[in-house]
């Protein structure tokens, strides 16, 4: 992942991808706008994946202890 994808948050690599499918959606890009486009989308959607299983992750740790039992942990 490129140094400006891991630099982003969740919600700003969120608000790139909504753009560039409106773009696309406008249908009035040059081809290799929209290829580059779609490029990038692609990249940032995968982002927001990781992003989110992270996110994921942490909330599981909080809820969840080795046992089953709920439990709140702190996490940093």
């Amino acid at each position: 992942m490129s140094d400006s994808l891991s630099s982003l948050s969740f919600e700003d690599a969120l608000s790139e991808l909504e753009k560039i499918v409106r773009g696309l959606e406008g249908g009035q890009q040059k081809l290799e706008d929209a290829i580059a486009s779609y490029e990038r989308g692609a990249a940032l959607r995968r982002h927001c994946e990781t992003k989110l299983g992270e996110a994921e992750a942490r909330v599981q740790a909080i809820v969840e202890r080795a046992d089953g039992t709920l439990a709140m942990q702190k996490l940093d």
